[in-house]
């Protein structure tokens, strides 16, 4: 097996929570400390450095000393397109769902038993 499957499957498994996701992208905007990033983010210091500390082992982000700061960046910004196009594929895939349980709904609609007609 090509050896960049794994590196990418642990890539997207580190990709894998919502809120890494919301560092990616407040990151994409401009490198952050991490407790401005809890602020931002309305989380905990702690629960803050947790993720950044899994994203900086997966390559994700970068981190600089900045005196007693640390500065987190994106290792690459290519992470936010590629991020990007998954979230368009599964808006179209949400889009398309919604039409057919519309179209099942006022199928079922359109189907329904008539009660006896009384005269």
């Amino acid at each position: 097996m090509d050896p960049i499957y794994a590196l990418q499957a642990d890539v997207l498994k580190t990709l894998a929570s919502p809120r890494r996701l919301e560092i990616i992208h407040r990151l994409s905007e401009a490198p952050r400390d991490v407790t401005r990033l809890a602020d931002e983010l309305g989380i905990s210091q702690p629960n803050a450095s947790q993720h950044l500390a899994v994203m900086r082992a997966a390559g994700i982000v970068e981190a600089e000393r900045s005196g007693r700061e640390v500065i987190y960046r994106l290792a690459d910004p290519d992470v936010v397109t590629a991020c990007a196009i998954m979230r368009g594929v599964l808006t179209r895939r949400l889009a398309r769902l919604s039409e057919m349980t519309e179209t099942s709904d006022a199928a079922a609609s359109g189907h329904r038993a008539v009660g006896p007609a009384t005269a």
